[in-house]
């Protein structure tokens, strides 16, 4: 009976022993996955180089309803020049102005790029939202840093609103005829 007693002693002390080695153990074991894991996170991370072609320019196209514009942006002054006349002579009103130079302020990088670009179809506001977001793809090429700012500010994303169609047995898209009840 005294060698039961002995016996179960011994028992709790290889239990108790034990437990104090498993952390031990289990930290050795963690330590090669850990280590595993710190190799592969350095390679996940990607530095995004720059798009700038022979002319230290970036392009982009920017698109809005019907509007397609091809962006041209390079280091200057802050000149706007659409379809070979100045910005502000081409988008007359404040709003399509301001609307265009959103991308640039955001970005706190105003007057550091001229801006050429072509833009053809839909409308007057259709266009300038088709050079906002055109500028804006443009600048992330050049400067692929400011993507998170603009990103934030909902510049690189493509508006897909567009005129819904007539349908038949309509008056316009959704408008009935007038109706006569007699």
């Amino acid at each position: 009976m005294a060698d039961d007693k002995h016996t179960l002693a011994d028992l709790k002390d290889l239990t108790e022993n034990a437990g104090a080695e498993a952390p031990a153990e289990t930290a050795a074991a963690d330590a090669p996955a850990a280590a595993a894991a710190e190799t592969v996170a350095p390679e996940v991370i990607e530095v995004v180089e720059p798009k700038i072609d022979h002319l230290g320019r970036s392009y982009a196209t920017g698109k809005r309803k019907n509007a397609i514009a091809r962006v041209w942006v390079k280091p200057g002054s802050g000149k706007f020049t659409v379809n070979g006349k100045d910005g502000d002579d081409y988008f007359a009103r404040p709003v399509l102005r301001m609307l265009i130079r959103q991308p640039l302020i955001s970005a706190e990088r105003n007057n550091q790029f001229d801006v050429v670009c072509t833009v053809k179809g839909g409308g007057l506001s259709g266009q300038a939202g088709a050079v906002r977001h055109g500028i804006s793809r443009a600048v992330v090429f050049y400067e692929p840093g400011l993507r998170a700012v603009l990103k934030k500010g909902g510049f690189l994303t493509r508006d897909s609103r567009v005129v819904e169609r007539k349908k038949y047995g309509r008056a316009k898209a959704r408008r009935s005829f007038q109706f006569s009840k007699r």
